[in-house]
């Protein structure tokens, strides 16, 4: 059974000055917003694919209230989920999770997955420039951009945002994989929710983008960027109890463990204190699904320690994320293919 994927050609009353925890007032389901511009084919941007990160709402609307119309470059805004939004919560219980369940994922059944195949299917219809999917993320780290894809498009989409750039190709299921084959398609992470300069950030590099007439297919100079890719997913298995302050739990993170994002950690740095007996682990997953565990963790006594050096990604101290989604991710860093060398200055 297919789903009606809800579509206007203008905003709601009110849209520009409503939150996001009552933007279901007035956007009661997810719906494809599609506002004219000068320049075709249009930018499309993703918000609120997770309900506690308001950043690309507010991004949005800080743009659409301070850009004169007609806009400079057409505009198709999906508008995700939107009652998660209501509660501040990433998914409400019961629900999928919104950024693992487009088209190419494990996850493509239920009328969610069908809305996200909607959505693709129309803008590969309509035609699209680019794809910005705006998140926040719970853990102290720095503003990013994320690409699946390394043709110089997509690393100038991602460059554009921030100077670091991560690719990967999993998990899959999530906005800019879907839309990586119809055109540059980036995820940006703009820091913690509530904070204006994530905000401001975003509206800005929106407001380049609507600018834009082309995106460059000259490889990005290898000064411009640094680049990682991912190179391990690590989980908590479900059994395995977690806490962030000292107290009593299979695993006891520091409570500071977010500091260490895009931080190169030497090996036998300690990310967690382990139950003496309880035989607790986190478990790591390269790109292709194979565990890899072994690689980059052992325990130390009554410690849980990196075997070699690595760098971690998203590490949060809120363990519904990590009961969610995952503890981290460890990256590795990479040059940018085709790149020309850096010139080092000799003087």
């Amino acid at each position: 059974m297919g789903i009606m994927l809800r579509e206007c050609d203008h905003l709601p009353e009110g849209f520009l000055e409503t939150p996001a925890r009552r933007i279901h007032r007035i956007v009661p389901e997810p719906t494809l917003f599609h506002l004219p511009g000068r320049r075709e084919p249009p930018l499309f941007v993703c918000v609120l694919l997770h309900g506690n990160e308001p950043v690309g709402l507010e991004a949005v609307q800080a743009l659409l209230r301070e850009m004169p119309t007609p806009l400079p470059r057409a505009l198709s805004l999906f508008v995700g989920n939107v009652q998660a939004a209501a509660q501040g919560v990433r998914v409400l219980e019961g629900q999928p999770d919104f950024n693992r369940i487009w088209p190419g994922g494990e996850h493509t059944d239920g009328p969610e997955a069908r809305r996200m195949q909607a959505v693709v299917d129309r803008m590969a219809e309509r035609g699209v420039f680019a794809s910005v999917d705006l998140h926040n993320n719970t853990g102290l780290n720095p503003h990013y951009g994320c690409v699946n894809r390394l043709d110089p498009p997509y690393l100038h989409l991602a460059a554009l945002f921030a100077r670091t750039v991560v690719h990967f190709t999993s998990p899959r299921g999530v906005q800019s994989l879907a839309m990586a084959p119809l055109c540059p398609a980036v995820t940006l992470e703009c820091g913690r929710p509530g904070d204006p300069h994530g905000v401001a950030h975003a509206r800005d590099y929106l407001q380049a983008c609507m600018h834009l007439c082309t995106l460059p297919d000259t490889p990005v100079p290898q000064h411009d960027l640094d680049l990682f890719h991912t190179a391990a997913r690590v989980q908590v298995p479900p059994e395995v109890g977690i806490a962030f302050a000292p107290g009593e739990a299979d695993l006891v993170f520091d409570t500071d463990l977010d500091h260490m994002n895009f931080r190169e950690l030497p090996a036998g740095t300690a990310l967690a204190r382990v139950r003496p007996g309880s035989g607790a682990r986190v478990t790591a997953r390269d790109e292709t699904g194979r565990e890899v565990t072994g690689r980059y963790f052992a325990v130390d006594g009554d410690r849980l320690v990196l075997t070699r050096p690595a760098m971690p990604s998203m590490l949060t101290l809120d363990a519904s994320i990590v009961r969610q989604d995952c503890l981290c991710y460890l990256m590795e860093r990479m040059a940018p293919p085709g790149a020309p060398p850096a010139i080092m200055d000799a003087g």
